[in-house]
């Protein structure tokens, strides 16, 4: 096993390459400067297809609501955050958990925002209350989870389980194998529901898909992580990471309000989970 990880190297360097380059500070002005784009695009794509401007097949792909570019706008940042959460696997379970509580506030603004498609133009509640209050629960959710991501970083968690430098080095490897396997799944997946959503007229479900996707990845990377690290506080706080993550993802499936009382019901656990773990950490670490 140590051997096929060596021979993996090249993989694991074209991996480092990629994780540098999309974080670094020029490419995330050129995605800020796309996104913007994209938005202001949008915004008159939707107004072309009101005024019935546009040509077949492009007037039925696109919408009529201008609401309906902020979530596009939404969407695109979204992607790139499920990017860095994807390359983050290399790194701590703890780092990743801390993006994953990232991309939970994202969501829940972005199904706010969603919300208001619902709405009419000009802006009308009248009786039509219900938006409004998904709106607010929404909102409302993704502020108690960025509350959670600052006391989760404030809590940290100081604990090493790998010792052994060559065993860490064989790990981070490792991890960086399942994150560039992961990043190709995603281009690929992307792919396919942009032929099936512009070409056949489909309504993909790439989001639903990429999480699933990742929660079979998070229990790969406890299984990885087992072989390195098998001692029993090492497995639970990993093993609860995972249940963690797993709770946020399956709330992306729930209807409001329940969404946002799961993801809230996630971060807490997180929490929890963290502060115990460190509070009730062994006296030596183990390899």
């Amino acid at each position: 096993m140590p051997q096929l990880i060596d021979r993996m190297q090249p993989l694991t360097d074209a991996f480092d390459w990629l994780h540098q380059f999309w974080e670094s500070p020029t490419s995330q002005k050129r995605l800020a400067f796309l996104t913007l784009v994209i938005y202001l695009v949008g915004m008159i794509g939707i107004e072309m297809n009101r005024q019935g401007w546009l040509p077949q097949p492009w007037a039925r792909l696109a919408p009529t609501n201008h609401f309906d570019a902020i979530q596009l706008a939404f969407t695109l940042i979204l992607i790139m955050e499920v990017i860095s959460l994807i390359f983050s696997i290399s790194s701590s379970f703890s780092k990743a958990v801390g993006k994953q509580f990232e991309i939970l506030a994202l969501i829940l603004l972005r199904n706010a925002f969603k919300e208001l498609s619902h709405l009419p133009e000009p802006i009308s509640i009248g009786t039509a209350i219900e938006p409004v209050l998904h709106i607010a629960t929404s909102a409302s959710g993704a502020l108690i989870i960025f509350v959670a991501l600052g006391v989760y970083n404030r809590i940290g968690s100081g604990l090493r389980f790998l010792q052994a430098p060559e065993l860490r080095m064989r790990f981070v490897m490792s991890k960086k194998l399942l994150a560039l396997l992961l990043f190709a799944v995603f281009v690929g997946i992307g792919i396919r529901d942009a032929y099936l959503h512009f070409l056949l007229g489909q309504t993909p479900r790439f989001f639903e898909t990429i999480y699933t996707v990742l929660v079979f990845a998070d229990i790969a990377l406890v299984l990885i992580s087992q072989r390195y690290m098998p001692s029993f506080h090492a497995v639970f706080r990993n093993s609860g990471f995972v249940i963690g993550t797993l709770l946020m993802r399956l709330s992306l499936s729930a209807t409001a309000p329940w969404d946002t009382a799961i993801s809230i019901f996630a971060a807490v656990y997180v929490l929890a989970l963290s502060w115990t773990t460190s509070h009730f950490a062994p006296d030596k670490p183990t390899a």
